[in-house]
Protein backbone atom coordinates (compact mmCIF):
# COMPACT_ATOMS: atom_id res chain seq x y z
CA UNK A 1 0.00 0.00 0.00
CA UNK A 2 2.66 2.82 1.03
CA UNK A 3 4.92 1.68 -1.51
CA UNK A 4 2.24 2.22 -4.48
CA UNK A 5 1.78 5.85 -2.84
CA UNK A 6 5.48 6.33 -3.19
CA UNK A 7 5.61 5.17 -6.47
CA UNK A 8 2.66 7.38 -7.55
CA UNK A 9 4.45 10.68 -5.74
CA UNK A 10 7.66 10.17 -7.48
CA UNK A 11 5.80 9.54 -11.43
CA UNK A 12 5.30 12.88 -11.36
CA UNK A 13 9.00 14.00 -11.24
CA UNK A 14 10.29 11.54 -13.30
CA UNK A 15 12.19 12.41 -16.90
CA UNK A 16 10.41 10.93 -19.72
CA UNK A 17 13.56 11.13 -22.16
CA UNK A 18 16.32 9.08 -19.81
CA UNK A 19 19.76 8.87 -21.22
CA UNK A 20 20.67 5.63 -22.52
CA UNK A 21 23.99 4.33 -21.00
CA UNK A 22 26.05 1.55 -18.97
CA UNK A 23 29.24 1.51 -16.37
CA UNK A 24 32.15 2.03 -18.49
CA UNK A 25 31.17 4.72 -20.48
CA UNK A 26 32.54 8.08 -21.01
CA UNK A 27 29.71 10.31 -20.91
CA UNK A 28 29.40 14.29 -20.95
CA UNK A 29 27.09 15.52 -18.61
CA UNK A 30 25.87 19.16 -19.23
CA UNK A 31 24.91 20.38 -15.99
CA UNK A 32 22.56 23.86 -15.52
CA UNK A 33 24.66 26.12 -13.09
CA UNK A 34 23.00 29.49 -11.52
CA UNK A 35 25.30 32.12 -10.78
CA UNK A 36 23.18 35.05 -9.70
CA UNK A 37 20.27 35.33 -12.48
CA UNK A 38 22.16 34.05 -15.14
CA UNK A 39 21.99 30.66 -15.77
CA UNK A 40 24.86 28.44 -17.97
CA UNK A 41 25.27 25.02 -18.63
CA UNK A 42 28.90 23.22 -17.74
CA UNK A 43 30.36 20.27 -18.92
CA UNK A 44 31.04 17.15 -16.57
CA UNK A 45 33.36 14.79 -18.61
CA UNK A 46 34.13 11.13 -17.59
CA UNK A 47 34.16 7.50 -16.86
CA UNK A 48 30.55 6.25 -15.29
CA UNK A 49 32.02 3.74 -12.52
CA UNK A 50 28.72 3.65 -10.74
CA UNK A 51 24.93 3.76 -10.61
CA UNK A 52 22.59 3.57 -7.74
CA UNK A 53 19.20 3.56 -6.73
CA UNK A 54 15.92 3.24 -8.42
CA UNK A 55 13.08 5.51 -9.55
CA UNK A 56 13.16 9.28 -8.94
CA UNK A 57 16.03 8.00 -6.40
CA UNK A 58 18.21 7.02 -9.13
CA UNK A 59 22.19 8.29 -9.05
CA UNK A 60 25.38 7.55 -10.67
CA UNK A 61 28.91 8.57 -10.28
CA UNK A 62 31.64 9.89 -12.92
CA UNK A 63 34.87 10.10 -11.95
CA UNK A 64 37.95 12.07 -14.36
CA UNK A 65 41.31 13.27 -14.18
CA UNK A 66 42.23 16.96 -13.06
CA UNK A 67 45.60 18.44 -13.12
CA UNK A 68 46.54 14.70 -11.91
CA UNK A 69 43.81 14.58 -9.15
CA UNK A 70 40.64 12.05 -9.48
CA UNK A 71 37.55 13.71 -9.41
CA UNK A 72 34.76 11.80 -8.65
CA UNK A 73 30.96 13.75 -8.94
CA UNK A 74 26.95 11.88 -8.13
CA UNK A 75 23.81 12.84 -10.35
CA UNK A 76 20.81 12.40 -10.26
CA UNK A 77 19.51 10.70 -13.18
CA UNK A 78 15.86 12.57 -13.29
CA UNK A 79 17.28 16.02 -11.60
CA UNK A 80 15.88 19.35 -13.53
CA UNK A 81 19.62 20.45 -13.05
CA UNK A 82 20.75 17.36 -15.76
CA UNK A 83 20.24 19.08 -19.17
CA UNK A 84 21.50 16.13 -21.22
CA UNK A 85 23.70 13.15 -20.73
CA UNK A 86 25.82 12.50 -24.14
CA UNK A 87 27.85 8.90 -24.21
CA UNK A 88 31.27 9.86 -26.29
CA UNK A 89 32.86 6.55 -25.68
CA UNK A 90 31.38 2.93 -24.87
CA UNK A 91 33.99 0.55 -22.91
CA UNK A 92 33.75 -3.18 -21.88
CA UNK A 93 33.78 -4.07 -18.19
CA UNK A 94 32.88 -7.32 -16.26
CA UNK A 95 31.83 -5.43 -13.00
CA UNK A 96 28.92 -3.26 -11.49
CA UNK A 97 31.18 -0.99 -9.80
CA UNK A 98 34.19 0.43 -10.99
CA UNK A 99 36.08 1.46 -7.75
CA UNK A 100 38.97 -0.26 -8.80
CA UNK A 101 40.00 2.89 -11.19
CA UNK A 102 40.65 4.89 -8.03
CA UNK A 103 44.07 3.10 -7.09
CA UNK A 104 45.10 3.43 -10.85
CA UNK A 105 47.49 5.54 -12.87
CA UNK A 106 48.47 7.01 -15.94
CA UNK A 107 47.72 4.43 -19.18
CA UNK A 108 46.06 1.84 -16.56
CA UNK A 109 43.15 3.66 -15.86
CA UNK A 110 42.23 3.04 -20.08
CA UNK A 111 39.21 0.95 -20.59
CA UNK A 112 38.75 -1.50 -23.74
CA UNK A 113 36.63 -0.10 -26.02
CA UNK A 114 33.17 -1.68 -27.28
CA UNK A 115 33.01 -2.32 -30.47
CA UNK A 116 29.13 -0.15 -32.46
CA UNK A 117 27.73 -2.59 -34.78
Amino acid sequence: MSQQIIDLVEKSSLKEDVPQFEIGDTVDVHTKILEGSKERIQVFSGVVIARSGAGAREMFMVRRIVAGEGVERKFPIHSPRISKVEVTRSSVVRRAKLYFLRDRVGKAVRLKERRRS
